[in-house]
């Protein structure tokens, strides 16, 4: 039997307290991350007891981030950024710069120096794109409009530290205090040699990793191994965050964020994200614990003035300025109520910055205390701040002339063109969500001729269709004002393709109250709700699984049996 088991008892003691602290936060309401960062403090250099090993903590961190951003990469892929870029890529920017000043404001009145401020900074200025997603999948907001747009602006959040992580090194010289500064003859080649391998880097996944991963992953499927499987995928996750920094110099960070865009391409990505969930999620435990091991609890009470003042930066500024931008962008208030929410949070690249700025001598220790105090804060109050979401649009629209003009929607996407006249159209079909199975339905209506408008909460969707002339409107789906535009009063059938029982409900109700008439035909996400759905609305329910067995074995009796063809 070994003696050393510095590994073995930081693995152990580090899942088993959070695990613990994990499940009472749970109990109590709040994100389990919150657990897994006490965890990491109780077991941490700052609180007395047992002390884990922080180097090898830090290790198993990196592989926590590696498959963190895996992930992320698996559930975005370049198409989705690409639709929601009118909004996200220069409201990401313009909000990195307005958080960027306040925190170096606040820092700078502190009397840090530009560096620290800078870092500082930056560490307030990107959320966790881990924390929102949770967020999101529990309040169901993932797939829809508003969610696509709040992932996208977080993804060019992320997007932006990891060249900021890139390039700070390189520009530490200039930053420091006192510092031999390095002149600028000899920084700028530096920095163009740093981008231009970033550029080679990126250019090599888009073209080469786009074609090989797929393939991979179908050789390694057609052996029928699940664990050779899971392996592909975990192996493919941190080879490439390695030879990403190995070859290219670039951060794990985004070296397995690219991995799993590319992954995301091919037809088994649903299951390499499932196959590799168990382990992403050990390790981003790990990741939480390492991050909380770093914690001073001190400046819980050497410094509560500042603790306070961050918090301020992150809950408040950073999501006013988050509206602000939205508003400016003539998106909706309940679009930009929920991505400010999105952003009342600081976590992964905060810490991760943080400590690149501490290891440059940039960054006081103080501030980084402060950051991760600031985010233990933040992400135990984002739950009540989505949670206040709802009120607080219901409160304002009620007593705000202003906030009912800003909900209602002033967008020319969200009304058809004065042109449309629908007055004597017979048997009009309203369609509901654009997805990859409204596309095709979509498609099977307009060969067939039959008049269709289509109601969908993804702006860049409506303005694709209307390039096609297609008639489409953009809204809220649960805003009755978005069926309302779509003439769902005159229509024949309403196809829900959106498979959500609490949205067919709240539509099939609007569309009869409108339309007592109407035929209504619904994607049902499961057996037992599809035969809820029947029996409550007494509506159609398609199901994958009929509709493929159906179709299969159409297709196997006509291959059979030709028409015309005598039975057996």
């Amino acid at each position: 039997m070994p003696h050393d088991v510095t590994l073995i008892s930081t693995i152990a003691v580090g899942f088993g307290l959070a695990l613990l602290l994990g499940f009472v936060a749970a109990r109590l309401r709040l994100p389990p991350l919150v657990g897994y960062l006490l965890a990491g403090i109780v077991i941490g250099p700052g609180t007395p007891g047992f002390v884990a090993d922080l180097q090898l903590a830090s290790q198993l961190a990196e592989i926590g981030v590696m498959l963190l951003m895996f992930g992320v990469g698996l559930h975005f892929s370049v198409a989705d950024l690409m639709a929601v870029r009118r909004v996200a890529i220069p409201g990401a920017i313009v909000q990195i710069a307005v958080a960027v000043a306040m925190g170096a404001a606040l820092a700078h009145g502190w009397g840090w120096g530009a560096g620290g401020a800078l870092v500082f900074g930056l560490c307030l200025s990107v959320a966790s794109t881990v924390v929102l997603l949770k967020a999101l999948e529990a309040r169901g907001l993932l797939e829809t409009g508003n969610g696509r747009i709040a992932v996208g602006w977080l993804v060019v959040e992320d997007l932006v530290m990891v060249l900021v992580l890139v390039l700070l090194p390189v520009f530490a010289g200039l930053l420091q205090p006192g510092g031999n500064r390095p002149a600028a003859a000899a920084l700028w080649p530096t920095v163009a040699w740093t981008l231009a391998k970033v550029t080679a880097f990126i250019v090599t996944m888009l073209v080469a990793g786009r074609r090989v991963f797929p393939r991979v992953l179908w050789w390694v499927a057609s052996t029928g191994s699940r664990e050779l499987f899971t392996l592909c995928v975990v192996a493919a996750a941190v080879g490439v965050a390695f030879g990403a920094a190995k070859l290219f110099d670039v951060s794990f960070a985004l070296g397995a964020f690219f991995a799993g865009m590319m992954m995301r391409e091919s037809e088994f990505s649903h299951r390499a994200a499932d196959e590799s969930l168990p382990l992403r999620d050990a390790f981003a435990v790990l990741f939480f614990v390492s991050v909380g091991m770093l914690f001073d609890p001190a400046v819980l009470w050497q410094s509560p003035g500042k603790l306070a003042a961050t918090v301020a930066i992150i809950l408040v500024g950073k999501t006013l300025a988050a509206m602000a931008l939205v508003l400016l962008l003539r998106y909706p208030l309940n679009t930009a109520i929920t991505v400010g929410a999105s952003l009342a949070q600081i976590g992964e690249f905060s810490f991760i910055l943080a400590g690149l700025g501490v290891a440059l001598h940039l960054l006081p220790k103080e501030g980084q205390d402060l950051i991760l105090a600031a985010a233990l804060l933040s992400i135990a109050l984002n739950a009540a701040v989505f949670a206040a979401t709802g009120p607080v649009l219901a409160w304002a629209q009620a007593h705000s002339a202003l906030a009912r003009r800003l909900a209602q929607r002033d967008d020319p996407l969200a009304q058809l063109p004065a042109n449309v006249d629908l007055s004597r159209v017979p048997d009009l079909v309203v369609l509901v969500g654009h997805g990859a199975v409204g596309r095709q339905i979509s498609e099977q209506l307009h060969a067939a001729r039959v008049p269709c408008i289509v109601a969908d909460d993804h702006r860049q969707t409506i303005e694709a269709l209307r390039r096609e002339h297609v008639h489409a409107v953009a809204g809220d789906l649960m805003d009755p004002a978005t069926l309302i535009q779509a003439h769902i009063a005159k229509a024949a059938v309403l196809l829900v393709t959106v498979p959500d029982s609490l949205l067919i409900r709240h539509l099939t109700g609007i569309a009869r109250e409108l339309n007592p008439e109407v035929r209504v035909l619904a994607h049902a996400p499961s057996d037992e709700e599809a035969r809820l759905l029947r029996q409550e609305l007494g509506i159609e329910v398609c199901q994958p699984e009929q509709a493929l067995a159906r179709g299969m074995g159409e297709q196997a009796i006509a291959w059979l049996r030709p028409p015309g063809a005598a039975p057996h």
